[in-house]
């Protein structure tokens, strides 16, 4: 005899597993939001000449504030992360007190506007490579972010040569100049030939009023020609 095996399906979920699903999905959006974010500017490397003052920027935000926020700079150096100075910020806009662990080194942030950036005095080339700015936030249950900025140590900075882009530039204003060109003669000729339209009008006119009066004086002479007597 043979034994037939049947199927279950898996339960499928429902309406409210499906509302359930989406207010997870909002909560977690929202959590996102608020969490921490470490910022190191728009462009987030920098090129400087050996023996400058650089300062290497980082911000913070959060949407629901900070409380005994915790930050450091580390460099990394051929993949061993050293640290460069940490503090801890007991609320928003209160200057901390930063440890520093490197030489050169000075916090300028002040926290100024959420401002946790450092200066380094005359650079090295030793000091180039990638820092990191870490944050972590106890009000949002430890959450942290981290933040890279390159910095790049050079002799002299590089001339752009800008040629190609002069070229660019010349042409591109030759061909607008010559395009309005065109356009002023077209509507200089144009003007031209509605003039020169107007005025054969005007000689057309002119000349067929002319002609009929002429006419008209002739037709009226005629008329008044005296009828001969008969005999």
């Amino acid at each position: 005899m043979e034994v037939q095996w049947v199927g279950v399906e898996p339960p499928r979920l429902g309406p409210p597993h499906t509302a359930i699903g989406l207010v997870f999905s909002v909560l977690l959006g929202m959590w996102s939001a608020q969490a921490l974010e470490m910022s190191t500017a728009k462009i987030p490397f920098l090129e400087a000449v050996n023996g400058s003052t650089v300062m290497l920027p980082c911000t913070y935000s959060s949407c629901i504030g900070i409380k005994n926020l915790y930050f450091s700079w580390q460099f990394n150096d051929n993949g061993t992360i050293q640290k460069v100075c940490d503090s801890v910020i007991p609320s928003d806009g209160v200057v901390p007190h930063v440890e520093i662990y490197r030489e050169r080194v000075e916090f300028v942030g002040k926290n100024d506007h959420n401002n946790i950036s450092i200066l380094l005095w005359n650079i090295t080339f030793e000091d180039g490579g990638q820092y990191i700015c870490f944050g972590r936030n106890p009000k949002e249950k430890g959450k942290n972010h981290s933040a890279i900025f390159n910095l790049i140590v050079v002799d002299e900075l590089r001339v752009v040569d800008n040629t190609l882009a002069t070229i660019i530039a010349s042409c591109v204003g030759g061909a607008i100049a010559l395009l309005m060109g065109f356009m002023l003669l077209k509507n200089f000729t144009l003007f031209v030939l509605s003039k020169l339209e107007e005025k054969n009008k005007e000689c057309l006119v002119s000349s067929s009023g002319i002609d009929n009066t002429e006419n008209g004086l002739s037709g009226s002479k005629a008329d008044s020609k005296p009828t001969p007597k008969k005999k």
